[in-house]
Order: C-alpha cells, then sequence, then structure tokens
C-alpha cells in the first residue's frame, strides 16, 4: 500500500502524483513494468475513443476519454522522468510555449484584421 489520502475531488498535482505512485515500487506491478511500446496502442485506442465521443457531441464521454487520453500522455512522460529525460512539466511548458509563440496577436503586439 502506498501513502495517499483518497479525495471526494482531485487536482492536477494529485493525478501527477498518482501516476507516479502507480509505477513506484509498492505501486502497481502492470504499470510499473509498461514501457512506450507496450502502452502505444492503448493511445491510440483511447484517441480514438475521444474522437468518437466528438463525433457523438457527447460531452459525458468526451470528459471521460480525454481524460484518459489526458492519462496516456501522463504515462509517457512519467516513464521519461524515470529515465530522466523529460517530466510532464516540461510537456506543459513546450506547450504552453508553442501556444504563445503561435499566437503573438493574443500574446504579442501583432494586430489581426479578423
Amino acid at each position: 500500500m502506498v501513502d495517499f489520502q483518497c479525495k471526494r475531488r482531485y487536482g492536477w498535482e494529485d493525478f501527477l502524483k498518482i501516476m507516479r505512485l502507480l509505477r513506484a515500487p509498492g505501486g502497481c506491478p502492470w504499470d510499473a513494468e509498461q514501457t512506450h511500446g507496450s502502452i502505444r496502442r492503448n493511445f491510440l485506442e483511447e484517441t480514438y475513443e475521444a474522437l468518437d465521443a466528438i463525433d457523438r457531441d457527447d460531452p459525458a464521454g468526451m470528459c471521460e476519454e480525454l481524460g484518459d487520453v489526458l492519462m496516456q500522455a501522463a504515462f509517457h512522460a512519467q516513464i521519461e522522468a524515470e529515465r530522466g529525460r523529460f517530466t510532464m512539466d516540461d510537456v506543459v511548458d513546450g506547450v504552453a510555449q508553442k501556444l504563445v509563440y503561435r499566437h503573438p496577436h493574443v500574446f504579442g503586439t501583432v494586430e489581426v484584421a479578423d
């Protein structure tokens, strides 16, 4: 058993802690043995399920399936964190940097007509 406090509602940091604990000693043996290759198909399946929920305009389904896609991204990032190559914070920073860079009309001085 790991040191973890169950809650009614979890936040971002809780989510990342859960991912770390699942792969840590005392966590889930199945999660701990997974590699990028072994869970690659899961990522693809979850993405298809998210797209299906979007196509059906199913908000509850979208919420669930987008969570599953996020979990897959966090799973891969956790594997890399254990290898010392990058963390989920690096992933978040990278996408935030990209969004700011690609939107100078919002975050910079560029003006657009429409």
